[in-house]
């Protein structure tokens, strides 16, 4: 297999309920990972970008949480939704969703 381009890592860190710093789980982080997994399987995007889960990221209040590399770009608040957007514009464009970018005070 040959290196992937980009690099996609989505929290799945899960906490108790009531947790203070809460968590990407709680918010449907393995709903937006089965997004992300089922995106590249139809576009066939394998040499494209790599897919991985992954635990805590930071901003657990702000999740969902998805990092890309090499840029080191962290989106936050990402839902289902917004995956195929992502896709398009980051991972095959190269140009990062402004909107869902975390602010530099939260990277």
């Amino acid at each position: 297999m040959p290196k992937p381009e980009r690099h996609v890592f989505v929290c799945t860190q899960n906490r108790p309920p009531q947790h203070p710093r809460g968590s990407c789980a709680s918010k449907g982080s393995m709903a937006v990972l089965q997004a992300f997994w089922a995106e590249q399987q139809k576009r066939q995007a394998y040499e494209k970008c790599a897919v991985t889960y992954s635990g805590c990221l930071g901003p657990c209040d702000q999740g969902v949480n998805v990092l890309v590399y090499p840029e080191a770009v962290l989106y936050r608040g990402v839902t289902e939704a917004d995956v195929a957007e992502i896709f398009t514009s980051h991972l095959e464009g190269g140009v990062p969703v402004a909107r869902l970018v975390a602010p530099g005070a939260v990277w």
